[in-house]
């Protein structure tokens, strides 16, 4: 079994900062990739960032320059640090991250989710 668990939602105004965070935990082998995405209500689930093992990154367009992903391979946990904020975040994000369990199996995981909101 592997969870994962987010923290760090919550709301804000406009051009503010919040940094979430994901921790997995369980029967983790290694982990792969790790990522954030948003779900806004009506929308489908979008990527926003993610991150390597080695540490190479990727980010959505829209959040390019105010987003960045990193992540603490000791501690399997992976953080996005959200700065600028804009209303259109508002989203619920959820972490994801690709695990070889201890009995080698390989699957993506994620998290349950935490509220972001923006307001203007």
């Amino acid at each position: 079994q592997v969870q994962l668990v987010e923290s760090g939602g919550g709301l804000v105004q406009a051009g503010g900062s919040l940094r979430l965070s994901c921790a997995a935990s369980g029967s983790i082998f290694s982990i792969n990739n790790m990522g954030w995405y948003r779900q806004a209500p009506g929308k489908q689930r979008e990527l926003v960032a993610i991150i390597s093992s080695g540490g190479a990154t990727n980010y959505a367009d829209s959040v390019k320059g105010r987003f960045t992903i990193s992540r603490d391979n000791a501690k399997n946990t992976v953080y996005l640090q959200m700065n600028s904020l804009k209303p259109e975040d508002t989203a619920v994000y959820y972490c994801s991250a690709v695990v070889r369990s201890t009995n080698y199996y390989t699957g993506a995981h994620w998290g349950q989710g935490t509220q972001v909101t923006v307001s203007s």
